[in-house]
């Protein structure tokens, strides 16, 4: 393992903005620019049960967006604090340093009841430090995927985010499962601060041919997979799902009603709507004029959010989404086969005509918003459905 790895990071609230940048998805698979986690930083999982059914009932603008609620809540507590966070489709990881610890689990307690309530999703939660998965034999090791200045994503190796992962869902030692849990009793009912999230933007609608959407685990080379991955889409003529030709806004949008429930605090949902319409046409009447106002340029928030979107990759798993002809993915789909049958990945992939995003904007008129990119037609779900039956056929042979 490259020494770095193990060297200790800053310590203290400026551990995620100290590391060294990662520019690019490509760069994420450096490993000498990753550092360790500091034993006291808390890490949190989260994932929705029952993802794939509510997906079959068309439920998967939701699913994204309660996926991202507890990386909305946890970003909105610790502000100005940077945390390292990962977005999965239907769940999430997120860093909180220890100053945090004790209002981290119960934000994380009235997220879960918020998302029962307002929405019929049981989320499933799980939290300790990285000491504890360090203890358990795991590693907790941090990247900071940062594509334009401000915008900034976690990346992670060592094992700790499977672990705790498992832990969650009850599998593993006993005594982990006790300490990652987040009670119930903790949801007092109190509305959680999810100021900045939004879905506005309509599905993305592929101009290549379909929306491909993979998650590639167990690479013995992570990286060169992912880069010939890349280089067969390119030459195929794919390109980013996330881009100026597919950013596309109407009025109503069709995630108004999200976005209301998400900020009512408790209030009338009525009112809640009203300010969200109200919002979303000024700034659907923004977009359509395209001329500066009060310091937000439409123009340039449209070209900042083709490039701040993100990149999953922990452990061994990496996921992301492209827009791909038909026989581009042909293409990948036979370099992927190969590999597999040569037992050098497991993959999952789903083939969908849109994909679909949720944002989280701190500041849109200065630059500072990140955007959450799942397939269309399951996406993440999807594929992590047809992985875990590669994953569980080698098991059964």
């Amino acid at each position: 393992m490259d020494p770095t790895l193990t060297a200790p990071a800053a310590i203290g609230a400026e551990f995620f903005t100290a590391l060294p940048r990662l520019s690019s998805a490509q760069d994420t698979f450096d490993t000498g620019r990753y550092r360790a986690a500091p034993d006291d930083w808390e890490l949190v999982v989260t994932d929705i049960v029952g993802s794939t059914k509510a997906v079959a009932q068309g439920k998967h603008k939701t699913i994204n967006f309660v996926a991202a609620m507890a990386i909305a809540a946890l970003k909105n507590l610790c502000a100005p604090t940077a945390l390292p966070f990962l977005f999965g489709g239907d769940g999430s990881v997120v860093m909180v340093p220890p100053q945090y610890a004790v209002a981290a689990r119960l934000a994380l307690a009235r997220v879960r009841g918020f998302a029962a309530r307002e929405f019929g999703m049981q989320l499933r939660v799980g939290v300790c430090p990285v000491s504890v998965l360090r203890s358990f034999g795991s590693d907790v090791i941090v990247g900071r995927y940062e594509p334009t200045p401000g915008n900034h994503f976690g990346v992670f190796l060592g094992g700790g985010v499977g672990m705790l992962e498992s832990a969650a869902r009850g599998r593993g030692d006993p005594a982990l499962i006790a300490q990652v849990a987040v009670p119930e009793s903790l949801d007092d009912g109190v509305a959680v601060d999810l100021d900045g999230l939004s879905c506005r933007w309509n599905p993305l609608q592929s101009g290549r041919g379909r929306m491909l959407t993979l998650i590639i685990n167990g690479a013995v080379d992570a990286g060169a997979v992912h880069a010939q991955v890349m280089e067969l889409a390119r030459q195929g003529g794919a390109q980013a799902p996330v881009r100026p030709a597919t950013l596309r806004t109407s009025w109503p949008p069709k995630g108004f009603l999200l976005e209301a429930q998400a900020a009512r605090r408790g209030g009338p949902l009525w009112i809640a709507v009203f300010k969200v319409l109200v919002n979303t046409l000024i700034a659907r009447l923004i977009f359509l004029v395209g001329r500066p106002v009060g310091g937000f340029n439409p123009d340039e928030y449209i070209a900042e959010t083709s490039t701040n979107t993100d990149f999953c990759k922990h452990d061994e798993t990496i996921s992301f989404v492209i827009d791909c002809p038909q026989d581009c993915i042909a293409s990948i789909k036979a370099y992927l086969d190969h590999k597999m049958a040569a037992g050098e990945l497991r993959y999952g992939m789903n083939v969908s005509e849109t994909a679909l995003m949720t944002c989280l904007v701190t500041a849109a008129s200065g630059g500072l918003h990140v955007h959450f990119v799942d397939g269309g037609d399951g996406g993440y779900t999807a594929a992590a459905k047809t992985l875990k039956a590669q994953v569980a056929g080698a098991a059964s042979v």
